[in-house]
């Protein structure tokens, strides 16, 4: 949940630690540290995310097949609320309420842009430029709903139509999120033969 943003994004994912709102008829309830949803069907920003389980780091993680030319690298942490991390370890696979959380920081150039010891790496900025979540529903489209946050408070759903969706679609490795990326899980996926056809057909090429 993971990738750099197209829309923002990739993916993955997301998030929100407490109990759901009412949800519709029919449609279980989740853990008590998955999404959390305003009474419009709004998800609202989980706040305490960091403090769940770190899955990955990537670099100029992104969609698009050319290069970015802005000049500017960024760094994509992506988190998991911690039930459907338990509950991966044991099966493959997620539960429906999975929040994977992608947070995107700017990049620093070490002895360009701080003072500081490191004067070779990169580090990651204080600001955050944008947080996406990528939550298992099963009263969505595909199974999956897609969200991106302008401010720490409420976003509302991506469209399905979006193209984020058929990215993970076609090419994340398993259940529409990008495992190939989360070193600490791919292994776990492979023991427990949930990768995808799409990802395995993709890699075999």
């Amino acid at each position: 949940m993971f990738v750099r943003p197209l829309l923002s994004l990739a993916m993955a994912s997301t998030m929100v630690f407490g109990v759901l709102s009412p949800r519709p008829a029919g449609v279980p309830s989740l853990a008590s540290d998955g999404p959390k949803f305003t009474p419009d069907r709004q998800l609202q920003f989980p706040e305490d995310y960091r403090a769940w389980v770190y899955l990955t780091s990537g670099l100029d993680m992104n969609y698009d097949a050319k290069p970015d030319d802005s000049g500017m690298s960024m760094f994509g942490n992506v988190f998991v609320n911690p039930s459907s991390y338990r509950a991966f370890l044991k099966t493959g696979a997620w539960p429906d309420g999975t929040t994977l959380v992608l947070e995107n920081r700017t990049a620093v150039h070490g002895g360009e842009e701080q003072a500081s010891l490191n004067k070779h790496g990169l580090s990651q900025t204080e600001e955050t430029m944008g947080v996406e979540v990528h939550v298992k529903d099963a009263s969505q489209p595909g199974g999956w709903g897609s969200y991106t946050f302008d401010n720490q408070k409420t976003a509302k759903i991506i469209p399905p139509a979006a193209s984020c969706y058929s990215c993970h679609q076609q090419h994340a490795a398993v259940d529409t999120t990008f495992v190939q990326f989360y070193p600490t899980l791919l292994p776990v996926a492979k023991a427990h033969r949930t990768l995808s056809k799409a990802y395995l057909d993709e890699m075999a090429k």
